[in-house]
């Protein structure tokens, strides 16, 4: 399986992509890696749940400059991939519109972030595509950094905006 290497400001995470068991999801990261539209965006988004369990968001944040088009919805319930500790996942708002927002799950969100269980509303869950393999402890970091009781990110997610933000310097496929 290909290995892509976020280098950021906090550290380096390599997440392994399941191009076999999510195909159209894998390629999507491909195409934003390859075309380097991950370079200098930002972990805007930490869900802290409790210690050690939540999410990290990352990715174009609606930029239209960096945005390629939406794909095709491939849930859980198809690829037999789980929300584990350390998956990442597309994120999306209805069906077939995930463009290039990742999340990185900390602790084991299965099944609230699988399909079939309510997240989104229409049960077909996110589409998980990989997982981290490296800097696990890198994630965690960016998930205890401080939030902002008060910011958002175009109006959304009030109390999960990072204080200070960590950025992608870089993200390039990892030569074996």
């Amino acid at each position: 399986m290909p290995r892509v290497a976020l280098e950021t400001s906090a550290g380096r995470i390599v997440i392994e992509v399941e191009t076999v068991k999510a195909p159209i999801t894998a390629a999507n990261f491909l195409r934003y890696v390859d075309q380097k539209k991950l370079d200098g965006v930002v972990f805007y988004r930490d869900v802290k749940v409790a210690d050690r369990f939540g999410f990290v968001q990352f990715g174009t944040d609606g930029d239209a400059k960096r945005t390629l088009p939406p794909i095709k919805h491939e849930p859980t319930s198809e690829t037999g991939l789980h929300h584990t500790d350390g998956t990442i996942s597309v994120a999306r708002l209805g069906l077939g519109t995930a463009r290039g927002d990742f999340t990185i799950s900390v602790g084991d969100q299965t099944p609230s972030l699988d399909a079939g269980h309510g997240q989104p509303a229409d049960g077909q869950g996110y589409a998980a595509f990989g997982h981290v393999v490296e800097g696990m402890d890198v994630v965690v970091k960016i998930l205890d950094a401080p939030v902002s009781p008060t910011a958002t990110r175009r109006g959304a997610f009030q109390g999960q905006v990072p204080e200070t933000p960590v950025a992608v310097v870089s993200a390039r496929r990892v030569k074996d």
